[in-house]
């Protein structure tokens, strides 16, 4: 029977560094079905504006989406993808589209050896981190863009007699369209908006796991590179590093590595008028002078290294940690993975990364597993911020926080706890990214060169299988922004949102919901609308 909850559902994998391990199992082998669900959707919305000027907007939404999820001997794929049409009733807000949805994928071209991976991803993000938050992206909103991201690319895992062989490849494109970032705080200047770029990432090593020998080896290099069409931006990465793992116990290893590896990061300068001014287009992006010099934003070479411990009692429990010298300075990272029962699921990952917009992205991607679980906005249809699965999970705040231009180092924590039983679900996600931006001193992006923004974040969520043909579900999110930029300050964007599902007839399902979602800035009018919406969708 059709379930009456209409969820996309959704796993997403920890941004993890190629250093760390996830090596909780799952409880239980996945079946091989395949399942196909195509759906249409009619929905009724009404929002209203509850602090400036009372206004109430209404719209109808049409939208149509499909599910696929495969798993079979040769093939893993999910395909979750939505298209919304909004006809708004204001003659001063005009249609609009929205595009969202999550695509992962894997085809075994010789089994258990070589693989062809893909993965997709639709959303909107944040533009500048000073503006506006709004959660609830209906009507004129600022600061709100469409993001889209892709990439594909063959996995080899074999074994030559004793040794490991692995490698692999992948080329992802990310684009960023263009929107208005709207109004920032007094003598803030708008940042330089990301706009797209064609990434490439390959990795590859060899190496021998502890048993003939009293500990495990493996030596491996790697190459990254991404070009971004704005100010002809590039991120060019390449390391080569040895790694052992020492067996202690039967359960804990300590583990090391020492490698080099060399990072630079350019730019082209901005276009300039006769005052010496960058020269922006309709887009409100800097305009690249093509005719300038590359300029060195970032420059980082020389020895790596990083000390650590592993401990894994069993296939349901795994931790790691490390620490080391990378990128200039002291580096931290781990990972824990729990898994007590097929009903719960706990994972934590801490991170440290240079990287740019478009890449950052990809490494999400890349490690999407090909089986979610995760939910959609009921009101807004648009994906939630985090997403849980039993091996691994993640939040999408630390890319999607802003898009700016400016390469940079991101770090942070993230954690994610799942349960379900007995008709119910619920998930808890709370995390902290930092990011500091890189510019050339010469260049158009210099005023965010040592730039450092943070986000701290915070997502739960319940939902109840009332019977064989109704359920309901209720989100809770906060996300406190910090940008960095002296004189601009905080912005704090709460929210929550409940709906209730009801089967009418098989394949047909009403929807009911509210929403209440707010912002609120230092200086600034703060915003908290409400929100209402009835619906059916159409499983076909």
């Amino acid at each position: 029977m059709i379930s009456p909850q209409p969820k996309r559902i959704m796993k997403i994998g920890a941004i993890v560094s190629p250093l760390m391990i996830m090596a909780v199992q799952p409880v239980q082998a996945r079946d091989r079905n395949v399942e196909v669900t195509p759906y249409l959707e009619v929905q009724q919305v009404l929002v209203a504006d509850l602090k400036n000027g009372s206004d109430v907007l209404t719209y109808t939404a049409v939208a149509a989406g499909i599910e696929t999820s495969i798993q079979t001997r040769r093939a893993e794929a999910q395909v979750n993808l939505r298209y919304e049409r909004r006809f708004f009733y204001q003659d001063n807000i005009g249609d609009d589209d929205i595009l969202s949805g999550l695509a992962r994928g894997s085809v075994q071209i010789v089994p258990n050896i070589l693989a062809l991976e893909a993965g997709g991803i639709a959303t909107r993000s944040r533009i500048d981190i000073r503006g506006a938050a709004p959660s609830n992206t209906v009507g004129n909103i600022d600061n709100v863009t469409q993001v889209y991201s892709v990439y594909a690319g063959p996995s080899l895992s074999t074994n030559i007699g004793a040794l490991d062989v692995n490698a692999n490849y992948r080329v992802g494109y990310t684009k960023v369209e263009s929107e208005d970032t709207g109004i920032l705080p007094p003598g803030q200047l708008p940042i330089d908006i990301f706009d797209d770029s064609v990434s490439h990432s390959a990795s590859a090593s060899v190496g021998m796991r502890p048993g003939e020998l009293p500990f495990g080896w493996s030596v491996g290099a790697g190459y990254e590179r991404e070009d971004a069409g704005q100010l002809d931006q590039r991120f060019e990465g390449k390391y080569v590093r040895a790694d052992v793992t020492v067996p202690v116990t039967p359960t804990v290893a300590l583990v090391g590595g020492v490698g080099y590896e060399d990072i630079e990061i350019s730019e082209r300068d901005a276009l300039r008028d006769v005052n010496g001014d960058p020269v922006i287009d309709n887009d409100g992006r800097l305009v690249t002078d093509e005719a300038s010099p590359r300029l060195l934003s970032y420059d980082q070479d020389g020895l790596i290294w990083d000390a650590g411990v592993l401990w894994r009692p069993s296939r349901r429990t795994s931790l790691e940690a490390r620490v080391g010298r990378r990128y200039g300075s002291t580096t931290y990272a781990g990972s824990l993975g729990y898994q007590p029962n097929e009903n719960t699921s706990l994972n934590v990952s801490v991170y440290d990364t240079v990287s740019g917009f478009g890449n950052l992205l990809n490494d999400n991607l890349a490690s999407l597993g090909t089986s979610f679980s995760s939910s959609r906005n009921p009101l807004s249809g648009e994906l939630n911020g985090c997403a849980f699965g039993q091996s691994s999970s993640l939040c999408f705040n630390d890319a999607l926080q802003s898009a700016a231009s400016s390469s940079f180092r991101a770090r942070g924590v993230n954690a994610q706890l799942a349960y379900s039983y007995n008709g119910w679900n619920a998930a808890v996600a709370a995390g902290y990214s930092r990011r500091r931006f890189f510019a050339a001193q010469l260049g158009g992006l210099s005023a965010v060169d040592g730039l450092v923004d943070e986000n701290y974040y915070a997502n739960l969520s319940i939902g109840r299988q009332l019977d064989a043909r109704s359920s309901f579900d209720t989100n809770v999110y906060a996300n406190l922004l910090d940008s960095g930029f002296a004189g601009a300050p905080n912005v704090l964007a709460l929210g929550a949102n409940a709906a209730y599902y009801r089967q009418i007839i098989p394949g047909l399902t009403g929807t009911a919901a509210v929403g209440l979602d707010s912002f609120q800035q230092d200086g600034f009018d703060s915003e908290l609308t409400a929100s209402a919406l009835l619906g059916l969708q159409y499983e076909f």
